[in-house]
């Protein structure tokens, strides 16, 4: 009788003599040994062998033919024949499973008319603003900068020097949902999704298994134990590991295993401070808790539960930025522009930033490569594109929020209660207030309040007065517009970077020098 392969977890061969079971299937990374559990009877009885065996180990198999010759009364020759067909019977199983991965792993092969829909799409005018309105359309509600950051977060594993994210926002508020939904319009074979890992999971990849693949991590307290290989990985591009194996013939020797990168990371957590390490390389989003992002999603949900959500539209439009990830292909890209990008001086640790600023831009300049020249360096004949101006404009405009909060010195948590605490101050007229009417009003716990107010004094955003009348005493903020004025200040960094380009690439600054146009630097 044929195998039968229904339950992944539990194969059937049965013959007319012995009905075996293979518990927990079959592994398809070592094909060199067939290591198998079998629960082995003779049909309609109930006296059952378990063995756990090697079928490629012909001392084991003997050992056990008589082991069942003798524990189920029948003959060995018998036993020794189904042991030999169900072997090759699993052997040729095996070898279909690795057929499927592989075609899993190359991808899902697109037809012509999905290659022309994702090729007419990527070179649609206003690629970036189309593409977040597809993103909303798949069924992301709100956080159109965020999502749009993530998209192509996501998008620079296909680049040499991917990108990493950090989801931050209280417990509920669609850290993990929204990491989710846009992971959904990156296709399955390009990513590798954890919930717990041991720590030395990732050392047992295959070496190139992980390569320009996206990492998911639902939650990095989940995940503690893999965030150190996780940080070699996104700054070495590779990790190794240092083991003590033994060969077939028992000798000991060492051996290194080596994962190769690069990939993208991802992960949500409540916690910012804990993750410093991680946060340095990462892009930090900080997830919308406003009331009118509540509403959005509140709304949503209404409209889901009522069936007036147009789920084949979104069905549609998930498949279509699959596609669209699909036809990125790796090219080199070159901003010739970048001499002239500085980052405000107020932005901390400034040579990891201005690194990401940079690898920002070249992704989006790489999600736009079917709208650019394809050029050829003389001396590598390597191609390559070139980043454009326009390129660097609608980077600065989606990492503003990111560089502001990397200018920060207080977290995003104790940020977003201070912004919460000025806009109830304006509201009411006041300048001043108490911890039981900001616990009242705000609706926050009296521990929270107390750890906020412990950063923003020692920080120096507010100060703690002592009323007149009653002796009591009220907190005030220092300077009301101080985060505005930061802003202002990143804008204006950003601007004058554009102006500066503009200023060397227009004709006065252009002159001609060995028959070659180049470009002077504005002074």
């Amino acid at each position: 009788m044929a195998l039968n392969t229904s339950n992944p977890n539990n194969y059937e061969y049965t013959t007319k003599y012995l009905e075996i079971h293979i518990l927990g299937g079959i592994k398809t990374t070592k094909l060199e040994t067939l290591r198998v559990t079998l629960s082995i009877q003779k049909p309609k009885e109930h006296n059952v062998l378990r063995h756990s065996i090697d079928l490629y180990n012909d001392n084991q198999v003997e050992k056990l033919v008589r082991k069942i010759a003798e524990r189920l009364e029948i003959g060995t020759s018998i036993a020794r024949r189904t042991i030999q067909d169900l072997t090759r019977e699993l052997e040729n199983y095996r070898f279909v499973l690795l057929e499927q991965s592989q075609v899993t792993s190359t991808g899902k092969e697109l037809t012509a008319t999905e290659l022309r829909a994702a090729e007419a799409f990527l070179k649609k005018k206003n690629l970036l603003e189309t593409t977040n309105e597809l993103i909303g359309k798949s069924g992301v509600i709100g956080e159109t900068t965020n999502r749009l950051l993530m998209y192509i977060i996501f998008t620079s594993r296909k680049t040499n020097s991917p990108l990493h994210c950090i989801s931050l926002g209280s417990s509920g508020t669609g850290k993990t949902h929204l990491q989710s939904k846009v992971a959904e319009l990156i296709p399955e074979e390009d990513k590798v999704e954890i919930t717990v890992l041991s720590a030395n999971a990732f050392y047992y990849f295959n070496r190139t298994e992980l390569q320009h693949k996206l990492i998911l991590i639902e939650d990095l307290d989940g995940a503690e134990s893999v965030l150190y290989p996780l940080r070699e990985l996104q700054s070495k591009k590779r990790i190794t590991k240092t083991v003590v194996h033994k060969d077939t013939k028992g000798n000991t020797k060492t051996i290194h295993l080596t994962v190769e990168g690069p990939v993208s990371v991802a992960g949500c957590t409540t916690q910012e401070s804990i993750y410093e390490d991680n946060s340095n390389r990462s892009f930090l989003l900080y997830i919308d808790e406003s009331a009118e992002q509540d509403q959005r999603i509140m709304n949503y949900q209404r409209f889901m539960s009522a069936g007036k959500i147009n789920i084949q539209e979104q069905i549609e439009s998930t498949g279509l930025l699959q596609n669209v990830q699909r036809l990125l292909k790796p090219i080199r890209v070159i901003n010739p522009f970048a001499e002239y990008l500085e980052l405000p001086q107020s932005v901390f640790k400034p040579r990891r930033t201005n690194s990401h600023y940079l690898q920002f831009i070249e992704a989006i300049t790489f999600y736009k490569q079917y709208q650019r020249e394809k050029k050829y360096d003389e001396a590598t004949g390597e191609e390559f594109i070139e980043t454009t101006i326009e390129d660097i404009k609608e980077a600065n405009e989606l990492i503003i929020e990111v560089l502001l909060r990397k200018s920060d010195t207080i977290t995003g948590a104790t940020r977003n209660h201070l912004e919460s605490l000025k806009d109830y101050l304006k509201k009411n007229n006041q300048t001043t207030f108490t911890n039981s009417e900001i616990r009242r009003n705000l609706r926050i716990k009296e521990t929270t309040l107390r750890r906020y107010n412990n950063q923003l004094l020692a920080e120096n955003y507010i100060k703690r007065i002592k009323k007149v009348k009653t002796k009591s005493y009220c907190f005030e903020v220092v300077d009301i517009d101080e985060y505005s004025n930061l802003k202002e200040q990143i804008n204006s960094a950003l601007q004058n970077c554009i102006t500066q380009i503009e200023l060397a690439t227009s004709p006065q600054s252009r002159h001609q020098q060995n028959g070659e146009v180049k470009i002077k630097k504005a002074s």
